[in-house]
């Protein structure tokens, strides 16, 4: 499955590599991302991730986080047969 994610993030240098690091060690892989800064103190970043595990298993995670404010799960897709041969 393809998931959806918005994260809004405290905006601080290794804030990015913590949310990283955290779906990786989750098994999920990251196929699309894009961040922005909201204002000086918080950024938004909307990330895709793959994975055939439950999408909860990643938020539960990324929610403990102290530098993420916020995690909302939007979008699930399923992988089709033209995404796994690429």
């Amino acid at each position: 499955m393809i998931y959806t994610l918005t994260l809004t993030l405290a905006q601080r240098p290794e804030v990015l590599e913590r949310v990283l690091r955290v779906v990786r060690h989750r098994g999920f892989k990251v196929t699309k991302m894009n961040m922005q800064l909201e204002d000086s103190k918080t950024a938004s970043l909307d990330m895709a991730v793959e994975s055939e595990r439950a999408i909860e298993l990643l938020t539960h995670q990324l929610e403990k986080l102290f530098d993420v404010i916020e995690c909302r799960g939007l979008t699930a897709e399923p992988i089709t047969a033209a995404q796994v041969a690429s």
